[in-house]
């Protein structure tokens, strides 16, 4: 789901709902803001001018977000946290021995994480757009990440492309094209 001001404002009542209901009442006010922390910004405000600046088609179909199939997140946090520098939007567990579904975000790019077995295919490819290919390469191997030394494929189809490959066998392809 792509979050839009409207979404945002529901999350709030719904978080001022629960936690009503759980004797620990709060503001609307601090509801918002804490919404706004969820989603990784400064405050409401910040939040309400990003949210409100997002373009979508007249129907309303927002940025798609992959799903990729982890085997555990745990062997994949070190990866995508430390390494590509993404970092937690968000996530889920129906109970604390179910798989956890997770969405990560860096920049404009979203990316869902599932250990469940009917989410995504183990070995999918991700294309993601960026601006500067060459700068992302120089920031991963400043890193040193112990199984991973990508280089940059200057005359890969649609542009300059950096290729890395996490732990599950997902190939995160960053393209730096025309339309980046």
């Amino acid at each position: 789901m792509e979050m839009t001001v409207e979404a945002a404002k529901a999350a709030a009542r719904a978080l001022r709902a629960d936690l009503a209901d759980r004797d620990f009442p709060i503001s609307h006010s601090t509801a918002l803001e804490l919404v706004a922390h969820q989603l990784g910004l400064q405050d409401w405000n910040t939040a309400s001018a990003i949210l409100g600046n997002r373009e979508t088609d007249g129907a309303g179909i927002g940025v798609p977000v992959p799903v990729l199939r982890v085997q555990r997140f745990d062997d994949v946090r070190e990866f995508y946290l430390d390494f590509l520098g993404f970092t937690v939007e968000w996530e889920h567990r129906f109970e604390p021995s179910m798989p956890l579904y997770i969405r990560l975000t860096r920049g404009d790019t979203r990316l869902d994480l599932s250990e469940h077995h009917g989410d995504g295919t183990p070995g999918s490819v991700v294309w993601i757009n960026v601006r500067n290919v060459y700068r992302l390469h120089a920031e991963l191997e400043q890193k040193r990440y112990s199984s991973q030394r990508p280089g940059v494929e200057p005359d890969a189809p649609g542009g300059p492309t950096l290729d890395v490959i996490d732990p599950s066998g997902n190939n995160l392809r960053f393209c730096q094209s025309d339309d980046a």
